[in-house]
């Protein structure tokens, strides 16, 4: 028995009638948070570099694909074997200069390919926009790169960054001016004009906007964790401090991170 056929038979007995009362009770949605806090704990552990700590979160990953597996079994409706036939196929299927005849002149055609022969797949015959298929509820840094790099590949993008750091300033210029007015439904906009026109330049350069601002609350964490040590860890101190202690206080913090 492999490890993999173990945790199946694992999760199985959990949901068997004399297993947990707790596991039992779960359905796809009930757990649904779940796989996403496990899918975050992931990436901090990643983004840690921490090998041991990044085995255990994806074996957490890897559970709630077995459990939802087994909920969909007991349904009758799929397996968890049936799953990685799905994945193992579609992996195939989308890489024919692999696995077939097909030659490739680099990573651009890769791309251009995969989503051709993903719009030509049972199930996504509906799908008329190249930005069908992209979850809603992706974090919106995320999502926005994704859109924008799709849309990329079928030439719509800006052939140089010049115009895309021209139009930052200009969206800037806006929102300042939004801002001025008092009108701040429009500033809304606005500031979300100059996110995706931030996250555009990000693109241009190879840099994830997700990731760079998941660094930069990590540093303002750590800074801000300094601040609060410096003055006993006590709310009250740091709120009767004035502006210019604790910019002091931040610039001794930055040299703990």
């Amino acid at each position: 028995m492999s490890e993999f056929e173990r945790l199946i038979g694992i999760v199985a007995r959990l949901r068997a009638p004399n297993g947990c009362p707790w596991d039992r009770e779960q359905t796809h949605t009930s757990i649904l948070a779940d796989l996403l806090e496990e899918a975050y704990e992931f990436m901090e552990a990643a983004e840690s570099g921490d090998d041991d700590h990044m085995k255990e979160e994806l074996g957490d990953l890897l559970l709630q694909v077995v459990f939802h597996s087994q909920i969909a079994t007991e349904e009758q409706k799929f397996t968890a074997e049936d799953v990685c036939k799905e994945i193992a196929d579609k992996l195939i299927r989308r890489h024919p200069h692999v696995y077939g005849e097909e030659e490739v002149s680099g990573t651009a055609q890769v791309l251009s390919n995969w989503e051709t022969i993903k719009r030509a797949e049972k199930g996504k015959e509906d799908r008329v926009s190249i930005l069908d298929g992209i979850p809603k509820q992706l974090p919106a840094l995320h999502r926005a790169q994704k859109i924008q790099n799709k849309a990329a590949r079928v030439g719509f993008d800006w052939p140089e960054i010049k115009p895309v750091l021209d139009k930052v300033e200009e969206e800037f210029a806006e929102f300042r001016e939004a801002l001025e007015s008092g009108d701040m439904d429009h500033a809304e906009d606005e500031l979300g004009d100059i996110f995706f026109s931030m996250v555009n330049v990000a693109r241009h350069h190879g840099i994830s906007a997700e990731n760079a601002l998941r660094r930069t609350i990590a540093k303002f964490t750590t800074r801000f964790n300094a601040i609060e040590e410096m003055f006993g860890w006590d709310p009250e101190q740091i709120k009767a401090a004035s502006f210019q202690e604790l910019d002091d206080a931040w610039e001794k913090s930055k040299g703990k991170s």
